[in-house]
């Protein structure tokens, strides 16, 4: 698919897609940048799908999205499996404008979108998002997988994960209002501790608590709530 959903989690930057007629993002939990001296190996989160949005208007991704760095300091890439509710085109499950399920993919923008198999997901399924980092082949390994069954994958040469949240992003025309929606579970996996991580915390109309037990390598969120949020 060629892009269509793009981060701004703190940690990315520079990355510029047209758009058309309207594109804005709604509410969202996000953490990063990671110390200078580490960098996020796993990033794991279920999304319970909520209603589509109402009216069903314009393309709507919900996504966590992971920021990466090259060691070179470079910007890397996007790491964001996706959740589309789109009508008629826009999404790689060519939606009928009938249609009421969601798109769900594993994806990675680098400038361009990178797909993995799509998948047609109702509303109240738990989408599993992991994403890995593979220290043989030096990439991220994405996984995404509906009620425990994995139904996409894609692997990136991404770089290292510098930073993750949700995003709630709506393109070409207002997407109406997205009901409250949950991610569960949630796992930050640093490949060194991070004490400080959840200083980095931002919650906009989303609550959810980071926290760690083992000083800073392994942090969790038990229930992020994303509220509901209306474009206007």
């Amino acid at each position: 698919m060629k892009s269509l959903f793009l981060t701004i989690l703190p940690v990315v930057s520079g990355a510029v897609v047209p758009r058309q007629n309207y594109f804005s993002f709604g509410n969202s939990f996000s953490t990063g940048a990671v110390a200078a001296d580490s960098w996020i190996r796993q990033a794991t989160t279920t999304l319970v799908l909520p209603a589509l949005n109402s009216p069903h208007t314009g393309n709507l991704g919900l996504w966590p999205g992971m920021g990466t760095k090259f060691d070179s300091g470079a910007d890397g890439q996007l790491v964001q499996g996706l959740a589309i509710s789109t009508v008629g085109v826009g999404s790689p499950c060519n939606f009928a404008a009938s249609d009421v399920k969601w798109c769900v993919v594993a994806s990675t923008y680098d400038g361009n979108q990178h797909d993995g198999t799509p998948y047609r997901a109702n509303p109240g399924d738990h989408v599993t998002y992991d994403y890995k980092y593979n220290d043989a082949t030096s990439q991220f390994d994405q996984t995404v997988s509906v009620n425990g069954a994995k139904v996409s994958t894609l692997s990136t040469t991404s770089g290292h994960g510098a930073g993750w949240g949700t995003a709630m992003e709506c393109q070409q025309a207002k997407c109406g209002t997205v009901p409250q929606h949950q991610y569960l579970n949630t796992t930050i996996i640093m490949n060194t501790p991070d004490p400080n991580y959840s200083r980095t915390l931002a919650l906009n109309g989303a609550s959810g608590n980071l926290v760690t037990a083992d000083g800073g390598k392994t942090w969790t969120v038990a229930d992020i709530t994303i509220q509901q949020y209306t474009y206007t």
